[in-house]
């Protein structure tokens, strides 16, 4: 068991509820920010009583500086930290160079500072892109093609980073409990306004943003269970988990269905969100003039579904229904006042 752990990415979606679940069961958490002076004061407000139980420092993907002070006394570290913009790069290593650089070096000072353990925030977008349209169901044993040119870049750089760490723990620390967690499209409670691309996502079915929709798809899974899944790889036996991979996904769901989800248990919030569909021809006929319909192109019609079953088998992980999920999601949007009505 980690009693001592560093997250990355302490302000981040996923890590904020991953430092939320871990104080509460008693660890002490160090974390990486990525602007001490105006986040430290932002976490200790989230967590007034953890007092010297959190230790925040200051640390970037893309620099050395820090990470050996951030990873001393950690017995594990989840490394959740990595570039997720809301906007497609122009070039695709503007994320992949920061996302495998900075895994390599949150690995290799882990490994220096003897930690034991390294979970790695990895994604799905690691395992059910780039393969033949017939293919609709994946596991942990799929990766996505790198192969494909029509492979976005974030999902790039999310499978070139799990391989990257793959590869090294191989070569140089083969006695190291590495394990990745590979989400779906995370939702659920928002602690505040810095929202992640998939809760913007449905940030903009309630505000009208979206004002039609695609015959598109995604996996959900809620926050509160990615980090739920963190912790349980870190306090796993080691057999458990060492070189292990765990899909999290409760379920598949249609741009159609997460917009009923939110008509049927927020009526009163559900003013603008759209109910007429978005023909997959305009879709196609747009998408070389919008860059949100490029990517969403090579979307339509894919049925892509992620089985979290291993993470429940192996870690006893249960999930909370994705409608939940959606409805935590709208609920926490408004009673934070980020969306008004």
């Amino acid at each position: 068991m980690a009693d001592t752990i560093l997250v990355t990415g302490g302000t981040g979606y996923i890590g904020g509820e991953l430092i939320d679940q871990a104080l509460a069961a008693g660890k002490t958490v160090h974390t990486t920010v990525r602007n001490l002076a105006k986040s430290e004061p932002r976490l200790r407000a989230r967590w007034p009583a953890a007092g010297k139980r959190l230790k925040v420092f200051w640390a970037e993907l893309e620099s050395d500086d820090g990470w050996e002070d951030a990873c001393e006394g950690c017995d594990g570290v989840a490394h959740v930290a990595s570039p997720f913009p809301l906007t497609v790069p122009d070039h695709a290593d503007e994320l992949v160079i920061p996302a495998r650089d900075g895994a390599l070096r949150a690995l290799e000072n882990a490994y220096e500072a003897g930690a034991k353990r390294f979970v790695l925030t990895s994604s799905a977008a690691a395992i059910a892109y780039g393969h033949p349209p017939g293919k609709s169901l994946f596991t942990e044993a799929d990766w996505t093609v790198l192969e494909n040119p029509d492979v976005q870049p974030y999902h790039r750089s999310k499978t070139v980073a799990e391989k990257a760490c793959r590869d090294w723990v191989s070569a140089h620390a083969p006695d190291m409990e590495f394990c990745s967690i590979n989400p779906v499209v995370v939702v659920g409670p928002v602690a505040s306004d810095d929202l992640s691309t998939s809760v913007a996502l449905v940030q903009r079915l309630l505000t009208g943003k979206i004002p039609a929709l695609p015959d598109v798809g995604v996996g959900i899974v809620d926050v509160r269970d990615v980090a739920r899944a963190h912790l349980l790889a870190l306090d796993a036996p080691a057999q458990t988990v060492k070189g292990g991979r765990f899909a999290v996904s409760d379920r598949f769901m249609w741009m159609s269905e997460i917009a009923e989800v939110i008509r049927e248990r927020t009526p009163a919030y559900a003013g603008k969100v759209p109910s007429r569909r978005l023909p997959s021809f305009m879709v196609r006929l747009l998408a070389p003039f919008m860059a949100d319909l490029k990517q969403v192109k090579t979307e339509l019609g894919r049925h892509r579904d992620v089985s979290g079953r291993h993470a429940t088998d192996v870690l006893g992980l249960e999930y909370i229904p994705a409608a939940e999920a959606i409805e935590a999601t709208v609920r926490s949007l408004v009673d934070r006042g980020i969306v008004k009505f």
